[in-house]
């Protein structure tokens, strides 16, 4: 199957959105909102004016003598907000991009019962399905999606998600979607790039990422705690941290660095560690949450996602003062 290959740049209000990417299975583009992540479906999709190349294969979309409309690319775009017309039914909207797919498509994505249903009735994953529909009534060589679970309340979003995966490694089309939650698109992309204000942060597999975060900002976005400190070299690099603790990581590094440390790889306990091998940081617990069957716990700068059952014999939820522990070997150092 041919890939999707951009290498182009548009100016923005604030900077220029410059993008070199190959997409041949899934990518997804995170961070925060106005980093260029919708310019760069628009571009794709033909809906901005960008200077570059855009090509699917060796069929040319844009290039110095080339600006197809976006009826001539064969694309599937997905809105944020699904952009559905209200007045149109279910069966109206999916046949509005191709008539002849209809009925197939609305058995593929269990909406069949409502094909004389307006929008306006519909929840939030229905109307998701009909976008996906309408999408896919065009025939596309490529899919774009837009924010695809942003507009879902918590339990929807995750029953969509699988769905959305399954979907995704079924078509196998090169699909490129954006999305500023981390979690969204380390689900559903086999490549995640980070981009801010225009640039490519970095570009990888979703654990290679957090593994290897090139910088703060993709440490932090994919869900790490980043600390700030000075380090110095030794057997062990040992950081200062701007709060005073001294922290060890097996990371070589000098001077100004963000540590780096997720929140899975942290123990909690109410009695501080004297097992040298351990980074200790001391802190009031600020907030107890619950995420699933875990529990994250704020102790001082740092976040700890521990076991409801942890949370219940340490008594996290009373509040007081608890230490926060983790390994030097899982101890990052990144430039900030």
């Amino acid at each position: 199957m041919a890939a999707l290959t951009l290498d182009f740049s548009l100016p923005l209000r604030d900077f220029e959105l410059s993008l070199a990417l190959e997409v041949e299975q899934t990518v997804a583009l995170v961070g925060p909102s106005g980093a260029g992540k919708t310019s760069a479906l628009h571009v794709v999709a033909g809906l901005a004016r960008a200077q570059g190349r855009v090509a699917l294969g060796d069929d040319v979309w844009l290039d110095a003598n080339i600006d197809r409309p976006p009826e001539e690319r064969r694309v599937g775009l997905v809105f944020q907000d699904y952009a559905l017309f209200p007045h149109l039914t279910v069966r109206a909207n999916v046949a509005y991009a191709r008539s002849d797919r209809v009925d197939e498509l609305l058995e593929r994505f269990r909406i069949a019962h409502l094909a004389d249903v307006r929008p306006g009735e519909l929840s939030g994953g229905e109307r998701q399905r009909v976008a996906l529909a309408r999408a896919l009534a065009r025939d596309p060589a490529v899919l774009l999606l837009d924010e695809p679970l942003a507009a879902l309340d918590a339990h929807t979003k995750a029953e969509v998600r699988i769905e959305l995966h399954e979907l995704l490694r079924e078509l196998a089309l090169p699909t490129l979607l954006v999305t500023h939650d981390y979690e969204d698109a380390a689900a559903l992309a086999d490549e995640v790039g980070v981009l801010v204000d225009g640039t490519l942060r970095q570009l990888a597999p979703p654990s290679e990422l957090v593994a290897n975060p090139r910088d703060g900002f993709v440490a932090s976005f994919t869900g790490a705690n980043l600390l700030h400190g000075s380090a110095r070299r030794g057997e062990l690099t040992e950081v200062v941290l701007t709060s005073g603790e001294r922290l060890f990581s097996t990371d070589e590094a000098d001077g100004d660095v963000g540590v780096v440390v997720y929140p899975w790889e942290i123990s909690v306990a109410r009695e501080p560690a004297h097992d040298s091998a351990l980074n200790v940081v001391r802190g009031d617990i600020g907030s107890v949450v619950e995420v699933g069957n875990r529990v994250r716990v704020r102790i001082g700068p740092i976040t700890a996602e521990v076991t409801a059952s942890s949370s219940a014999r340490l008594e996290l939820a009373r509040g007081g003062v608890a230490y926060a522990t983790f390994k030097a070997t899982g101890t990052r150092l990144v430039p900030l």
